[in-house]
This record gives C-alpha cells, sequence and structure tokens, in this order.
C-alpha cells in the first residue's frame, strides 16, 4: 500500500504475488531465509515493478457503487499486515544516515531506478549505487543482531 498509494492496486498486486508463490513454492529454499522474508521481498519486488510499468500512463478510473462491491466481514489482507512486524525494519531504517535512508526510501517505497535518484539527488550515480550497497548493508546487520535472518 504504501509503495502504491491506492488500496486496490496493492490487492492486485498482492494476489498476484500470492497466486505466484503458489505456483512457484518449489523454488523456495528455507536454508536461505524465512518464509516471511521471502514472501515481504517478492511483494516489494512486485510492487516496485508495478510504479514502473505505470508510470507516464494515465489511469481511467470508473466510479463504481460502492455496495456493489463490498465484502462483509474482516478483511483478512488487514490481518496480515497487522500481524507482521514493521517495528523492526522501521527502526533499522531510522538507524541509517539520511543519505542512506532517502536512497532506500526512494528505490523501494517509490519505485526510482538508481539514475532517478542520483538526478533527484543531484550527486553521481556511484554514489547512489555506493549508499544503496552500504544501506543495505546496515539493514542487513541491524536486522540479523535482532534474530531475522537474512534471505541470501
Amino acid at each position: 500500500m504504501r509503495t502504491l498509494g491506492d488500496a486496490s492496486m496493492a490487492e492486485d498486486v498482492v494476489q498476484e504475488v500470492f497466486l505466484n508463490l503458489w505456483r512457484n513454492a518449489g523454488k523456495f529454499d528455507g536454508a536461505k531465509g524465512n518464509v516471511r522474508s521471502w514472501l515481504l521481498a517478492c511483494t516489494s519486488n512486485r510492487a516496485i515493478d508495478f510504479v514502473r510499468q505505470r508510470r507516464g500512463k494515465t489511469r481511467l478510473d470508473v466510479e463504481i457503487d460502492e455496495t456493489a462491491h463490498m465484502v462483509t466481514g474482516p478483511d483478512p489482507w488487514h490481518e496480515v499486515v497487522a500481524n507482521l512486524d514493521h517495528a523492526m525494519l522501521k527502526e533499522a531504517m531510522q538507524e541509517l544516515p539520511e543519505e542512506q535512508r532517502k536512497t532506500l526510501e526512494m528505490a523501494y517505497f517509490q519505485g526510482y531506478t538508481q539514475a532517478e535518484i542520483a538526478e533527484a539527488m543531484v550527486v553521481p550515480l556511484g554514489t547512489v549505487k555506493g549508499r544503496t550497497r552500504l544501506a543495505l548493508d546496515k539493514m542487513r546487520s541491524s536486522l540479523e543482531s535482532k534474530g531475522i535472518r537474512s534471505a541470501d
């Protein structure tokens, strides 16, 4: 939802990811990480792909009678999100230096390419690549120190 900014698109991406994971469950290697990390990485990557595909295209939304598609009962996606522990990730992000945190936010939450980040931050592409690598290494160390294994 954070990456896409639209609940409907986020639901579509999550459904697509779950379907792909169901079809490719045999590719999961528990020795490389836990299911939660794999699921989150796949979802994040697909959301970013979706943002990049949609960039520059105009959406034509059609109003639908809201009562026609309302589901009764609790929303399972809210339950899934509520059960995921975002606090550790947020804390690890806050520990990063400002430039590294901003670089990761632009890449992973806003869907920018490294070249677009370099242009927006007015720094060389190599600087963006270095910041990204350093930030990811620091995030990995921080999360591993909290008991979350790396997926690779």
